[in-house]
Formats: structure tokens, C-alpha cells, sequence
């Protein structure tokens, strides 16, 4: 089976200043995460390490470099899904934690549940020995000032994410030489956030969703939009009627267009090796490893190659 890693960091109107660093990201994290696949590390492995190597850059909007809610504190919400057994773990809220998609991971794997939220995930990080570090540590001095800036704006949520603020979740998804699947998405909210708001990436079936029968995706866009429409599990219905995992995410992302007018973007990898990564908003970074190739992109349409060094 060809093993492919695809990442994103995220749908949004990605500004000129920082569209190097976001390609740059993108890639190092696929990178990183096919370096995984090869060394035999399962799909689920991949997409963790993906993953975690975008929530350790602070040019992205989870773990380090998270957006700050109303009351100027971090909230940061993460999954992770395996497409063999179904098993999903998330958290969501939860502070002082660097890497939360691998406290997703510990909540899949060590307790008989999907979710946790806030305090009680904080308190299973703890009780798991997890790393956590002072939340300051998580914010940009950028972040700090913008949000600053923007504190006494009121606006809806729709008018905020149209803007140039950053919305760039993360995520990853993997096919193994087994032909299995995983996802994982990680994301710290939406700036000037309610307290408490949870978005879609770690809602099963709406962030991300792996089904070993049908495929893996991650989602990023507006978060509400995307729970509405269940986008992930939407992608992959449209998989399991035949449709390739393009044309299945067009599709989808148009519907959601057309029914809750959000937009957003995709990344999806079918059990066979087909991937995909689609978009309807003004920009998404991503990047796809596939054997000894290396595909990337920022605009829509845009797909540029390079052979990787052996």
C-alpha cells in the first residue's frame, strides 16, 4: 500500500506577511510526519507527529501561538481518530497543555472515553504525568497585541473570520503501508472567543473523522458552519457512493456554502493512497508526501511539486 501523510494549517485570508512561514510549516510537518510512515510507524503515529510539529510552530493557531478568548486566556481543542478500530479521543478548553492533540491521543488510549473538556482534561493530563507549561508560554507578544487591539470590537463571528485575523487550525491525515487511516486536528478558537466556545475540530465526525472503510479527514474553516453540516463525515458519505476524495470534498465544502454560507477547508487521504486537499476560502496552506514526492499549496488551485532528497 503507498503510505501518504496530506497536512493543513489551516482555511483563511492568510496575509502576505506571514505566507512563507505557513507554506514552510506545512511542509516540514509533512515532512515529518512520512518520516514516521517510513520508519514503520502506523497512520496514527504520523498524523500525531504531524501534528504536534504544527502546534510546536508558533506561526499556527494551536498550542503554541493559540488565540486568546474574551478573557484574554487560552482554550486550546484537539482529536485524534484511528480508522481501524473507530477509536477517537479529544479534548477541548484545556490550558497549559503544548501539544494537545497527544492529550487527545492519552484519552483515546487510556480512559473509555472520547472527550474531555476544561478542567477535567487538565486534571487527566496531570494524573497522566503530561507535560504543561505556564499558559503565557503559548501566547505570541503578536498575539497579546492584537488581541489588545481588537478587544472592544463587536462583531459576529462570520464578520471576524472573513477578516485577516488568524484562524489556522491544524491537522493531518495519514495512510499507512497497511492501508490504514487516521486523523488529527488541533486548533486554539477563534480570537475574542466566548469562554467555554468549542468549535468543530474535536467533534468527531465534524474537525475530523477516519473510517479504514472509506478514508480520513480534517477540517478547518468556520467552526460552526462545520458542526452544522457534520463536514467530515459529509466528505467521506460521498466517498463510500464512489466519488473521489476531491470531487467528495468539493462537494461538500459547496453544500456547506450553500446551506450555512461557511466556508472552509479540507484534507482527506482515502485506505487506496488518493488524497486530496480543497478550499473555498481566499487561501489554505498544505502539504501532501506521497513515495518520493512532496506537494504543497497556498492559493486555490495551486499545486507545485518537488522530488524529495534521498
Amino acid at each position: 500500500m503507498p503510505a501518504v501523510v496530506v497536512v493543513h494549517g489551516g482555511a483563511w485570508s492568510v496575509p502576505d506577511k506571514l505566507a512563507k512561514a505557513v507554506v514552510d510549516g506545512v511542509k516540514m510537518a509533512a515532512l515529518d510526519g512520512f518520516s514516521v510512515l517510513e520508519r514503520g510507524g502506523t497512520a496514527l503515529d504520523a498524523v500525531e507527529a504531524a501534528v504536534r510539529n504544527l502546534e510546536d510552530n508558533v506561526t499556527f493557531n494551536a498550542g503554541h501561538g493559540a488565540v486568546l478568548n474574551a478573557d484574554g486566556d487560552v482554550e486550546l481543542d484537539a482529536i485524534i481518530m484511528d480508522g481501524r478500530t473507530l477509536g477517537s479521543g479529544a479534548v477541548s478548553s484545556v490550558k497549559n497543555i503544548p501539544n494537545p492533540v497527544s492529550l487527545a491521543r492519552a484519552v483515546m488510549e487510556k480512559t473509555p472515553h472520547l472527550l474531555l473538556t476544561s478542567r477535567g482534561a487538565n486534571l487527566f493530563a496531570e494524573s497522566i504525568g503530561m507535560a504543561s507549561v505556564p499558559t503565557d508560554t503559548l501566547v505570541t507578544a503578536n498575539e497579546r497585541e492584537k488581541w489588545e487591539e481588537h478587544r472592544s470590537y463587536v462583531a459576529g463571528v462570520r464578520e471576524d473570520f472573513n477578516s485577516k485575523w488568524a484562524h489556522d487550525t491544524v491537522g493531518a491525515v495519514a495512510v499507512d503501508s497497511a492501508g490504514n487511516v487516521a486523523c488529527a486536528t488541533s486548533t486554539g478558537g477563534i480570537r475574542n472567543k466566548m469562554v467555554g466556545r468549542v468549535g468543530d475540530a474535536p467533534i468527531i465526525g465534524c474537525g475530523g473523522y477516519a473510517d479504514n472503510s472509506s478514508g480520513a479527514v480534517s477540517c478547518t474553516g468556520h467552526g460552526e458552519s462545520i458542526l452544522k453540516v457534520t463536514l467530515a463525515r459529509l466528505i467521506l458519505s460521498h466517498m463510500e457512493q464512489g466519488k473521489s476524495a476531491a470531487e467528495s470534498s468539493q462537494l461538500a465544502l459547496q453544500y456547506m456554502g450553500e446551506r450555512v454560507r461557511g466556508a472552509g477547508g479540507v484534507i482527506v487521504v482515502s485506505p487506496s493512497g488518493q488524497w486530496a486537499a480543497e478550499f473555498t476560502t481566499v487561501r489554505m496552506s498544505w502539504a501532501a508526501v506521497a513515495k518520493d514526492n512532496l506537494w504543497y499549496g497556498l492559493e486555490p488551485g495551486e499545486r507545485f511539486e518537488e522530488a524529495l532528497p534521498h
